[in-house]
């Protein structure tokens, strides 16, 4: 693969990452509500999705989800409920049950990273996404297995580099936020405005 295709890829990834999407959401929530110790269970979970969702269209997967409009509903609105059934979770959790269970035990981290997996894994627009992108930057005179495998580990790499970004700064706004005299002067310089 040409250096110069492979640097092309990077950055059109590194841009289309860099536009928040359910992942991203997920990834936030989690670390706002527990913490930096939630941050590797949900970078594994996006990563390890991420893996299934390419691997998953570039084997034919999104062909297949594109040539069938009926496949493409039923997941699209699968993968809707489930994001709707998660915020509703993250909602109406009420903060005296979050504290009890934080002061009982640790983050859940096996709930988590499955939330993570499903969120991405599941969520249609990648299969298609995947399919109609990373072919783009195959050159057909060239061993495509090899090419695939190039592509697909750089974008992981970057999904990753990206999920932990998210949450870390997530975090921190949660360290920020926590201390009471913070957000009180924090509504105070909004309020002057």
């Amino acid at each position: 693969m040409n250096m110069h295709i492979w640097l092309t890829f990077v950055l059109a990834s590194t841009l289309l990452l860099a536009t928040p999407g359910p992942t991203v959401l997920v990834a936030v929530s989690h670390a706002l509500k527990k913490g930096r110790l939630a941050a590797w269970s949900i970078v594994l979970g996006a990563t390890l999705g991420d893996f299934v969702a390419m691997t998953g269209s570039l084997l034919g997967a999104g062909a297949i989800l594109n040539a069938s409009a009926l496949l493409f509903s039923l997941l699209k609105w699968f993968g809707a409920a489930y994001l709707i059934w998660m915020g509703a979770q993250l909602i109406f959790t009420s903060s005296r049950a979050a504290t009890l269970q934080k002061k009982i035990a640790p983050p859940d981290t096996a709930r988590m990273f499955s939330n993570a997996f499903a969120t991405t894994a599941l969520h249609p627009g990648g299969f298609v996404f995947f399919i109609a992108f990373v072919p783009l930057f195959i050159n057909s005179a060239r061993p495509a297995l090899l090419q695939f495998a190039l592509l697909e580990v750089t974008f992981l790499t970057l999904a990753a580099l990206n999920i932990t970004v998210w949450v870390f700064l997530a975090s921190a706004a949660r360290k920020f936020l926590k201390t009471r005299a913070r957000l009180v002067c924090l509504i105070q310089s909004a309020v002057r405005f």
